[in-house]
């Protein structure tokens, strides 16, 4: 009896240790691929409340990079919409100075430039255990009203912290056809 009841302790106290790695296991959801790109856009919209009230808008880009993006685990793969000279932003430090300009010269920080809300429009979702990928178009807007439409593909694991985070960033502006004229 005390054989089994000591293989029991023994067992849960396994168990219990091994809980907070479980977590981590648990599959993406759709509701949370939504969930986090909801305060993606919330995030940028208090970098630029920050930067239009005087704040300070660096840090809180700072915090929108920590919270959100998988720069302290591994590899993130960021392709900026209004990059051209430096396209992909492996660094930590180089998506910073994409969104509150800084390092690169063409960095005019997009995260400054006013917006007031982000919506996001997916085309799809797709969740494989502990990976997701989502695609579409999402709406940036400034205080005049106007919209700016860019397509996305965004990829999330799960964070040490059970969080989701992005590890592939991809946006660009839409295609714009360009008038052929026929030489007659």
């Amino acid at each position: 009896m005390k054989k089994t009841i000591k293989t029991a302790i023994g067992l849960a106290a396994v168990s219990a240790l091994a809980a907070p790695a479980l977590a981590n296991t648990t599959p993406i959801t759709t509701e949370e691929v939504e969930a986090a790109q909801k305060e993606w856009g919330e995030g940028i919209v208090a970098i630029s409340a920050a930067h239009a009230n005087g704040g300070d808008y660096e840090e809180r880009a700072r915090e929108h990079l920590d919270t959100l993006y998988n720069y302290d685990n591994g590899t993130v793969l960021f392709k900026p919409t209004l990059a051209a000279e430096d396209q992909f932003r492996g660094t930590y430090e180089e998506a910073l100075s994409y969104f509150v300009k800084g390092m690169r010269a063409e960095d005019s920080g997009f995260a400054i430039k006013g917006w007031t809300d982000v919506r996001f429009e997916n085309e799809g979702i797709v969740t494989d255990d502990d990976n997701a990928m989502a695609m579409g178009n999402y709406f940036f807007t400034l205080p005049d009203g106007s919209v700016t439409k860019v397509e996305y593909t965004f990829g999330y694991v799960r964070g040490p912290d059970g969080e989701l985070k992005i590890n592939t960033h991809h946006s660009s502006m839409p295609f714009q056809p360009t008038t052929v004229s026929s030489a007659n």
